[in-house]
Parts: C-alpha cells; sequence; structure tokens
C-alpha cells in the first residue's frame, strides 16, 4: 500500500519503519521538515516528504500528531479523495493539549479529530506505548502476542487499518464504530497495558469513562511512584493496577 505517515516523533517513526519493513510504500512527513526525519526511520525504506505533498495519491494516511493538532490539517486533506483511509492515532490528555472543553463534556475523542479534521478516521495504535509498538511486535502465530484494537465506522476502513496493524507485529481486534473508541481511550483497562487477543475484549467491556477520565488524571502522581527511569514494564503494571 502508499502509505503516508504524519508526524516523525516515537509513534510516527515506529509505524514508518515498520510499515517499510512489512514491504509497503511509506512516506513520512512533518511540520518541521523532511530534514527532522530520524536516519533510523529513512533506513526501513521510508522515505521523507514535504507536508504539502504528502497526501495526494496515498491508500492510507496515518496521523500521529498531538490531539487537537487534527482542524490544522483540515486545508490540507480537502482534496484527499474519500475512499483514502485515515487513521488518528493520538489521545487526549488535558496537561499536554490543553483543555478541549467538547471533549471534557463526553466527546469522544477521535468523533471530534474526525470533525475537526472535516472527514472520517479509524482509530488505531492509540492504545500501545511507543515501546510497546518499537520492541514488542511479533510475527502472526506467536503465542502471547500483543493485541490493539481498531475502531472505525467504514467496515473496509476498519479492515485496512486492522491488516497494517497486523503488519507492525500485533493481533488488530475489531473494537467497532468509533463513537465506542472511548473504550480504548486514556486511561481505561484497554489503554497502554498489554493485552493479548484474548484478554481484550474484556477490558474494552470493562472501560467507564468516569473511572477512566480520573484515573487518567492521576497520571502524573502516580508516574511520580514509579522508580527513577521506569521501564516499560512499570509503567504497564502501573496501568494495570489502576484497574484491580
Amino acid at each position: 500500500m502508499k502509505i503516508t505517515v504524519i508526524g516523525a516523533g516515537a509513534i510516527g517513526g515506529n509505524l514508518a519503519a515498520k510499515l517499510a519493513l512489512a514491504g509497503h510504500d511509506v512516506q513520512v512527513a512533518g511540520a518541521r521538515g523532511p530534514e527532522a526525519v530520524a536516519a533510523e526511520v529513512l533506513e526501513s525504506g521510508a522515505r521523507a516528504a514535504d507536508l504539502a505533498d504528502s497526501v495526494q495519491g496515498r491508500d492510507v494516511i496515518v496521523l500521529a500528531v498531538p490531539f487537537g493538532v487534527a482542524g490544522k490539517l483540515a486545508d490540507l486533506f480537502a482534496p484527499v479523495p474519500d475512499e483514502t483511509v485515515v487513521v488518528d492515532t493520538s489521545n487526549y490528555y488535558p496537561n499536554l493539549s490543553g483543555q478541549i472543553e467538547a471533549v471534557d463534556d463526553g466527546a469522544v475523542e477521535s468523533v471530534w479529530n474526525a470533525e475537526q479534521l472535516g472527514r472520517p478516521v479509524v482509530k488505531a495504535w492509540n492504545a500501545a506505548l511507543a515501546e510497546t509498538q518499537r520492541a514488542k511486535g511479533v510475527p502472526a502465530g506467536t503465542p502471547g502476542r500483543l493485541a490493539i484494537p481498531v475502531a472505525g465506522d467504514s467496515e473496509e476502513a476498519r479492515r485496512v487499518a486492522m491488516r497494517l496493524v497486523d503488519d507492525t507485529g500485533f493481533d488488530p481486534y475489531d473494537a467497532g464504530v468509533l463513537a465506542d473508541s472511548w473504550r480504548q481511550q486514556p486511561n481505561s483497562p484497554a489503554y497502554c497495558t498489554e493485552l493479548t487477543l484474548e484478554e481484550l475484549p474484556a477490558a474494552l467491556a470493562a472501560a467507564d469513562r468516569v473511572k477512566d477520565v480520573a484515573v487518567r488524571d492521576s497520571l502524573p502522581e502516580r508516574f511520580a511512584a514509579l522508580p527513577d527511569n521506569p521501564t516499560v514494564d512499570d509503567v504497564v503494571e502501573m496501568n494495570r493496577a489502576a484497574h484491580r
């Protein structure tokens, strides 16, 4: 597939490299220009591109940008064909994004992002830590392979995103329509807790919007209680413990 990843940070770099290594034609673009793309991403076969030229003629566009940025890209996406699949990987943390009243009042994160962008999106890869994505992907069929939920209103778009999740080393799980993607938002039981395909459905079902927001907002205090230089396993255990 022809894929553009917008955003060259940890998530965008991970996805661009993994998708290129899986054989896809991958471009990486960001606000800081092609020169900001890390060398190790380009070593995978992905190519750096100018943002203005990066969205035409692509099958999939992955948004690996901070939450709230999608609206600034609406003009860029206006001429993109409807059949192009757009994947949103972002998460809302008010202390990072700034308060967004509509989301605080209950709007589902990726539904709100789709409205700002002016087109449908699929939510994927948001519920795994960057280091989990980088280091813990394994081939299909490997025992204990971790799973990633995928939500979107179009069955075909979900299918495409699920294939790409598989290509990055994780079992894709069909999490239904975009309105239900709050179940994979921060800090739900399914969010950054490294679950298998067998474990993930129960975690999504256990999501509680009020409790999960409280868990999300307690993150600074919980993170401060971790050891110095916490490992990814420390962070995953912290997330799991919040729901016991």
